[in-house]
């Protein structure tokens, strides 16, 4: 298994890396695939914890709705899913990776966190504003935009 898969990553976003390896010998090895994720994929793949299927189903839908690119920008870390993995401390031992597994989750949670650099929401906006000024472009003008014409006659 490949650990620059974009799939592998976005598991280990969720603090679910475990699946990692399951997910793409099912096939998803892609995040426009994983798009189509539902209970019954769930169940193939081996995800059984009720707690990961909630997480792994609302990460889908959010893939559905804002698109690959959300999984690239993270604005700020969910403090429900940090609080969601304290409570989980307990019933990880009784999970299939087993309680061996705890603290090198662990381990790769906090590396993972120690990387990632927040950015509040305000501050990047502005800050991407400035960047497209920098570099002339206007959103507005083409080609990223078309002009729809009122009058065609």
């Amino acid at each position: 298994m490949s650990g620059s898969n974009i799939v592998a990553e976005w598991l280990r976003s969720l603090h679910l890396g475990q699946y990692a390896e399951s997910f793409l010998d099912n096939g998803y090895d892609d995040l426009e695939i994983c798009k189509q994720v539902g209970d019954p994929d769930l169940d193939a793949i081996g995800v059984f914890n009720p707690a990961h299927r909630t997480r792994l189903l609302q990460s889908v839908r959010t893939l559905r709705e804002e698109g690959a690119a959300s999984v690239y920008f993270t604005l700020e870390e969910s403090q429900a899913i940090q609080e969601e993995c304290k409570c989980e401390t307990s019933s990880a031992r009784s999970s299939r990776s087993g309680a061996h597994e705890l603290p090198r989750y662990l381990d790769e949670y906090e590396e993972g966190k120690a990387e990632l650099v927040r950015i509040p929401r305000l501050q990047l906006k502005i800050l991407l504003r400035e960047k497209l000024n920098q570099d002339g472009i206007r959103l507005s003008n083409q080609p990223y935009s078309t002009s729809v014409s009122v009058l065609n006659t």
